[in-house]
């Protein structure tokens, strides 16, 4: 397997995560005191559609391209615009042809009391993260391999925020690494929010990363909670790209579930291939 960003930049999987991102950071700052979000694989923050990696997979033309034409209801539009507004803010021309990652994204919701720390080994991707961050003062791009810096960076001084985790699954062992780098990041942080990406290629394998996670969440001081948010956009085949992905949020906002009931129906048409999408949204249990 391999997720790397630069490849799959605006498709399916990067809406249904930039959704739930700006949700969860549009709650956090609703309360005035500061808040921190790690990205511990954060990628080269923006990317160009029109470039060979983009280009390759084209998956952004059957993703965000079809979500910015989308028309909402009443109900779900306000939850999405907030996300949609970002990426209109690359795209100044109206003509889509950048796309924003994880760590652009939640730099447009900071405030000015609120940090961001991005993570980033890949040479060539860290270099551009820079380059997108540069003199900014309250972002910091941190050259230290993601599994590393999930525990060393939690708590933040803040006390406040968000972890995501979306590594490019390159390994065979990534499944195992998130679980354990879960672990060792929540028994120091059990109050923290926790945003972890992963494909569903194995059912076996992803149920038992999600009871993983959800058996650690629950032996929190105080417990913590789980939510399992599931999106597939055509039936999985050997040898065929990504058809569905995952995201496990530990500590949501007490009302995203009920937002996402509403956002996620609305997702099913635009980003279905050969067909309507389908998504599943539950809270597991240990």
């Amino acid at each position: 397997m391999n997720y790397r960003h630069a490849f799959h930049a605006g498709g399916f999987a990067d809406v249904i995560k930039h959704i739930v991102l700006v949700r969860i950071l549009t709650y956090l700052q609703e309360k005035p005191a500061a808040f921190r979000v790690l990205d511990t694989h954060a990628g080269a923050g923006l990317y160009d559609l029109a470039g060979d990696e983009a280009r390759r997979g084209g998956e952004w033309l059957t993703g965000i391209a079809r979500v910015m034409q989308a028309r909402f209801t009443e109900s779900a539009m306000p939850l999405v615009a907030p996300y949609l507004d970002i990426v209109r803010a690359f795209n100044p021309q109206r003509e889509l042809n950048a796309y924003p990652g994880s760590p652009l994204i939640a730099r447009a919701l900071l405030r000015p009391q609120d940090r961001l720390t991005a993570c980033e080994v890949e040479p060539h991707a860290r270099k551009r993260l820079i380059d997108a961050l540069r003199r900014d003062t309250q972002a910091r791009v941190v050259d230290l391999d993601g599994w590393m810096a999930l525990p060393a960076f939690v708590p933040p001084n803040e006390r406040r925020g968000l972890v995501l985790v979306d590594p490019p699954f390159e390994q065979k062992d990534e499944f195992e690494r998130m679980a354990d780098g879960f672990s060792e990041a929540f028994a120091k942080w059990p109050t923290g929010s926790y945003l972890l990406w992963y494909p569903v290629k194995s059912r076996r394998v992803t149920d038992g990363l999600v009871r993983h996670v959800a058996a650690v969440a629950a032996s929190g001081r105080p417990p913590g909670k789980c939510l399992r948010l599931e999106f597939s956009v055509a039936p999985q085949q050997a040898g065929s790209g990504l058809g569905s992905a995952g995201l496990l949020i530990v500590n949501p906002p007490w009302m995203l579930a009920t937002e996402l009931k509403t956002i996620l129906p609305e997702l099913e048409k635009p980003l279905g291939q050969g067909g309507a999408g389908r998504f599943r949204l539950e809270t597991p249990r240990p």
